[in-house]
């Protein structure tokens, strides 16, 4: 019998809700999974068939030792490369440069970076973080200013973007792709507050989530996002495209979850024995 594990951080050893649901499908397969925390003393990932990153969620402030030890595991979903690709949101400069829609992003490693907030104000972010937490909406350059100062006293990159006013109405469609092929959609409410920043909230941030079906334009969107993306790395066992309305009211990509990023499982029927599927395919 081939033997899994399936990736999460000390603070989740028994998993999210979402993703105890895949064990069962892996072992309808044939396929046995062990939970292990991944940065388990003494974890022998070499014994595995292959270890499925999952709710790592507590890499931002370790993603050095996170990465170096994705660099260690032998057979690991999604592979290091894409891991280390993924988690610094510098990687939507080159999703821009090749042509795709993404929201227009400048990214500040030092001191001293101008902003003039838009009517809708702006965005700011850690590139290295999840579940929205450190990120905030400054409608005044002295708020946004103050922000990126913090951060970047902090050791961490910058990014700034507009704020776009249809995510009040539409929220974010994130679309889920699995074994390469779309899965399913969800709706997450806006995550932001009015102004100011998102405080640490355990791991993340509470979502208000609910299926979606993606319009025809966010389809073609996430399509060919996860199109480049298989061109860029080969075929993922999943990925998240995370689509919000644009300046213009056409979709634009927010981000590229590939790391350990929810998949909302629970939301659309068979999803987890498609994941067990995409999985079972990558064991060699």
């Amino acid at each position: 019998m081939s033997r899994v594990a399936i990736v999460t951080c000390a603070e989740l050893p028994g998993l999210d809700p979402d993703d105890r649901a895949l064990a069962p499908q892996l072992a309808a397969l044939g396929i046995a999974a062990d939970v292990v925390a991944w940065d388990e003393p003494g974890a022998d990932w070499a014994a595995f068939d292959l270890a499925l990153v999952r709710n790592t969620w507590d890499y931002p402030a370790r993603l050095e030792e996170f990465l170096a030890w994705a660099d260690r595991v032998p057979r690991l979903v999604n592979p290091a490369p894409v891991l280390r690709w993924t988690t610094d949101k510098r990687y939507l400069v080159e999703l821009e440069a090749a042509g795709l829609p993404v929201v227009h992003t400048d990214f500040v490693e030092a001191p001293g970076h101008p902003i003039a907030p838009g009517p809708d104000g702006v965005v700011v972010k850690p590139a290295v973080g999840v579940g929205s937490v450190d990120a905030g909406r400054h409608r005044d350059a002295v708020g946004a200013e103050a922000h990126v100062a913090a951060l970047l006293a902090a050791g961490r990159p910058a990014m700034v973007q507009p704020f776009l006013p249809g995510i009040a109405e539409r929220g974010e469609t994130a679309l889920i792709y699995l074994g390469g092929a779309f899965s399913h959609a969800i709706h997450k409410g806006p995550m932001l507050p009015e102004t100011g920043i998102v405080r640490p909230y355990g791991l993340f941030q509470p979502e208000n989530i609910a299926a979606r079906e993606p319009t025809g334009a966010e389809r073609t969107v996430g399509d060919e996002t996860a199109a480049w993306l298989a061109e860029r790395f080969g075929p993922l066992a999943y990925a998240r495209v995370d689509v919000v309305p644009g300046p213009a009211g056409t979709p634009v990509v927010l981000e590229c979850e590939l790391a350990e990023p929810s998949l909302f499982l629970a939301t659309s029927p068979g999803a987890a024995a498609r994941l067990a599927a995409a999985v079972a395919e990558k064991i060699c």
